[in-house]
């Protein structure tokens, strides 16, 4: 299992797809050439294109030979797997990021253990933009309300059908039930030019966060009052909330999974905590 980082900008999304170059698609591909065989990966969620990771959840099974001839070269199980993340690095680097590499328990599958995501977003709240954080923020000036942000936030806690924040398949509408377990708006540690969105879930659907952000900074502009967000919600319909907001300021930042298979529940680069925000 792997923890992986990745800035989304070049990349059509994490899956692998016919013709696209992805971040799942070059991973496999780079594991299964040191590995000597094809390698399929499973992983915590499957990003858009243009969006980020900080902390993405990846297992993938190898051959026990393959581990086995690396094994001689390295006995230490510790430095084998440093290595391994190491390597991966070096040669998918600057984009892409191998943070940590662990054997996965029993069971364990990044997709179906997980029990909670946290996604986080940039907003960039200055007259002009900034060059430098483009790629990581969407810039909207001019008057947000922030309380009415945080109180159209607090109207999506809990279990709905957010069939009116999803894109859903043609031909599809069936309910989309999902959990919202915390949400949140506050300014960036050390950078009060950004503010940052952050919900958590135990699940998410297609473009379900980026929607849900253009339909609050749709509220901070007066344009949705804060009281319709429950409305909207429970009405299950996708045009009655706002544009899905850019790719390119979402990030995920943490999966939860058992405290049994993932020691202290969420799996993290050095084991830090998710931000705190205030809703």
């Amino acid at each position: 299992m792997l923890l992986v980082a990745y800035d989304g900008s070049s990349f059509h999304g994490f899956a692998a797809q016919q013709g696209q170059i992805t971040v799942g698609g070059l991973l496999a591909a780079t594991l299964g050439s040191m590995a000597g065989h094809e390698v399929s990966l499973t992983c915590a969620g499957r990003t858009d294109t243009g969006v980020h990771a900080l902390a993405q959840v990846v297992h993938a099974d190898l051959d026990e030979r393959v581990v086995a001839k690396w094994a001689t070269r390295e006995p230490e199980p510790g430095m084998l797997l440093e290595r391994l993340g190491r390597s991966l690095s070096r040669q998918l680097g600057p984009a892409v990021a191998v943070i940590e590499a662990r054997v996965a328990p029993d069971g364990f599958d990044a997709r179906h253990s997980a029990t909670a995501r946290c996604y986080r977003y940039n907003l960039l709240r200055t007259p002009w933009p900034d060059p430098l954080v483009h790629n990581c923020s969407w810039h909207v000036p001019g008057r947000l309300d922030l309380a009415a942000m945080r109180i159209g936030a607090d109207a999506l806690l809990g279990e709905h059908d957010f069939s009116a924040f999803c894109r859903l398949p043609q031909g599809e509408s069936a309910p989309i039930i999902r959990r919202v377990l915390s949400t949140g708006w506050a300014p960036a540690p050390g950078d009060e030019r950004m503010w940052v969105f952050q919900i958590e879930a135990n699940a998410f659907c297609h473009q379900m966060v980026r929607s849900i952000v253009g339909t609050l900074v749709a509220v901070g502009q007066g344009r949705i009052p804060a009281g319709e967000l429950l409305a909207i919600v429970r009405s299950g319909d996708r045009s009655r909330s706002g544009q899905p907001a850019p790719s390119r300021g979402l990030c995920l930042v943490g999966v939860g999974y058992p405290d049994g298979m993932v020691p202290g529940g969420t799996w993290q680069p050095g084991g830090g905590d998710w931000v705190a925000v205030t809703r």
